[in-house]
């Protein structure tokens, strides 16, 4: 992933999730914020609670792979924060990458839901 598409700063991060605008599971949670940006910016947050940090990365490095698999079924100009669970830990990689598409596919639901409410 490209650092042009890195959600890096805290101030970001704590608008993104201020927002309030997200979706869950057992090893996800996905915030979404619209962007004016023409591409999507991705932040990726693995608590300390889970472990030192090898770990984290390692699952950082996971996380950030599925996002290259699929990035092109989410191109919306969106920035989303993507929180690692405790309950993702014993998860193979294949089950990761069911439960973050699966909460991509719900998150666009979410959105032409809203579209039609206007």
């Amino acid at each position: 992933m490209k650092k042009l598409y890195i959600v890096k700063t805290n101030e970001d991060f704590s608008k993104i999730i201020s927002t309030q605008n997200f979706v869950k599971n057992q090893s996800f949670i996905i915030y979404k914020k619209n962007s004016n940006l023409p591409y999507d910016r991705f932040g990726i947050s693995v608590s300390k609670k889970l472990g030192n940090a090898v770990y984290r990365n390692k699952y950082k490095r996971k996380i950030r792979s599925i996002i290259d698999n699929y990035k092109k079924s989410y191109n919306n100009s969106q920035d989303y924060i993507i929180i690692f669970r405790k309950g993702g830990e014993n998860r193979t990689f294949q089950e990761l990458q069911q439960d973050f598409l699966t909460l991509m596919k719900q998150k666009r639901k979410d959105n032409n839901y809203a579209e039609k409410k206007k």
